[in-house]
């Protein structure tokens, strides 16, 4: 007993006093499974004080983009074609990419980007995901081009909001490999190992890594943290995705990885107080690289739908096409509901055009 106690105060204390220095963010959480017979699927929460107006979206190739951020904006064509969730239908904070590639844009309070360009174009923050699902078959050719700052990133305010969005970046991909990207004190930081699985809020990743490193040595079937705080949430999430079974089934394989998500998601209705942004799950995401399936769970809808990219028409040329998940994604669906998306002029991104 006193060797445990030993042992453990210092990153204890470790651990309390980073939590202690949290500031209030919005708890999301990200997982990537690594399973048997290269099966990878990547799930995610969406937590949020108010209805963020999400739709899906199928976005063809060939789009051409300019980075939404003014005179000297980043320009590209779209590589590869996508089934995307929107914000307010001004952003795409999540998607899948007809190549396997996850994004998936969260909260972190302590981002801090560039604030002079040079002569770097830009790229509003509303075209980050995006940018990677339209260019990228992979994490690593997407963290060989990353490195090279192609771009300098533009925050700009949250639409109803007067504060600015203050985001960081994970990828997946059908290999297993991942990469979290954020920019702290206007430098770019990335984070790129198949071991980073998990991602959640403040404090910066290099953080959690530590504070996580404390509920490792403990061990989760001895105790867990059972709180809606990002810490908590990162060591739950990290412990459960390891743990449950590596199924040949792809049906339990899917339903284990949903089980984590609901694990660490926050029960609708749930605030915390005096940390309002810390709020309930409006809906989940679950894509499955292997089999290219990209799901969708609303919290106020009794059913879980998927989108089946392989059965998509991403060609160029093709139409947009959206679903509309109603107000606070009220709209329920049932099996795949690919049929159920409808032409769409596409959404503008926000920011400011040349």
């Amino acid at each position: 007993m006193t060797s445990f106690a030993y042992v453990r105060l210092p990153l204890l204390a470790l651990a309390l006093s980073a939590a202690a220095a949290v500031a209030p963010a919005a708890a999301c959480t990200r997982v990537v499974y690594l399973g048997d017979h290269q099966d990878v699927i990547t799930a995610r929460s969406m937590d949020w004080k108010s209805d963020i107006a999400t739709h899906l979206w199928v976005l063809p190739r060939g789009i051409a983009r300019t980075g939404q951020a003014g005179r000297h904006s980043i320009r590209w064509t779209a590589r590869y074609g996508s089934v995307v969730a929107s914000a307010y239908d001004v952003a795409t904070t999540d998607g899948l990419n007809e190549a396997g590639l996850s994004a998936n844009l969260l909260w972190l309070v302590e981002s801090g980007y560039p604030a002079a360009r040079g002569r770097k174009p830009g790229l509003a923050i509303s075209l980050w995901a995006q940018y990677m699902l339209d260019n990228f078959a992979t994490v690593a050719e997407a963290v060989a081009a990353l490195q090279r700052e192609p771009y300098a990133l533009v925050t700009d305010r949250v639409p109803g909001e007067t504060r600015l969005a203050t985001l960081h970046l994970s990828l997946s991909d059908a290999s297993g490999d991942s990469a979290i990207i954020e920019y702290i004190d206007g430098k770019q930081v990335i984070h790129h190992d198949r071991a980073y699985q998990v991602m959640t809020n403040s404090p910066v990743f290099e953080q959690q890594l530590a504070l996580n490193a404390y509920w490792q040595q403990i061990g989760g079937t001895v105790m867990l943290p059972g709180t809606n705080r990002s810490a908590d949430r990162f060591a739950r999430a990290t412990f459960y995705v390891n743990a449950i079974p590596k199924s040949e089934d792809p049906v339990v394989a899917l339903a284990s990885v949903f089980s984590v998500i609901r694990n660490v998601s926050v029960p609708y209705g749930i605030t915390t107080e005096g940390e309002p942004n810390i709020s309930s799950t409006r809906w989940r995401t679950v894509a499955d690289h292997k089999r290219r399936l990209y799901f969708f769970e609303s919290a106020l809808t009794p059913n879980t739908f998927w989108v089946d990219l392989n059965k998509a028409d991403f060609s160029v040329g093709a139409p947009v096409r959206k679903l509309d998940l109603g107000t606070d994604q009220r709209n329920v669906f049932a099996g795949d509901a690919l049929a159920r998306f409808q032409p769409a002029v596409p959404f503008v991104f926000l920011g400011t055009g040349d």
